[in-house]
């Protein structure tokens, strides 16, 4: 059986995130979705909502679990035996970090793969950031993220 982890903040999950996350089902047998602390970058968010929200906007696929981890990744996918780190790559400005970031972590646990892979062409300029943002100054994200989420960041959950 072969685990992947897909580490990130998920502040908040976005439709882009759960296309990646359905896809990578299809290659793998379990996805850990794997919600960072990250109190470093004050997210909107607590830890606890973000898996809660994560819970629900993935909620019927027996293929994914949600954990939240405060660790390094790597330590992280070898405590719960995943042998990959899933990343998505939305544009070529992701590149560069995200080349740095596996060259550390196989450095750190040689026996943990990275694979990256993109978004569905509709997902491609969806973040969390800009979706947090939009919303925050009244705008329409409903098409970017699960009802859920919209409500939460409306403020009506």
């Amino acid at each position: 059986m072969t685990t992947a982890i897909y580490p990130g903040t998920f502040d908040p999950i976005t439709n882009g995130h759960g296309d990646l996350i359905a896809r990578a089902t299809v290659i793998f047998d379990k996805v850990i979705v794997a919600v960072a602390a990250s109190p470093g970058k004050q997210p909107r968010f607590t830890l606890g909502q973000r898996v809660d929200l994560a819970r629900e906007v993935l909620a019927g696929n027996r293929r994914v679990e949600i954990m939240e981890f405060d660790k390094l990744t790597v330590d992280f996918a070898q405590q719960v035996g995943a042998e990959v780190i899933l990343r998505g790559l939305r544009a070529v400005s992701d590149f560069e970090y995200e080349f740095q970031l596996a060259g550390m972590n196989r450095h750190l646990a040689p026996n943990v793969e990275t694979l990256f892979l993109t978004p569905a062409e509709q997902f491609a300029y969806i973040s969390s950031t800009l979706v947090r943002e939009i919303a925050a100054l009244g705008g329409d994200v409903s098409e970017f993220v699960h009802p859920c989420v919209l409500a939460a960041l409306n403020g009506t959950s």
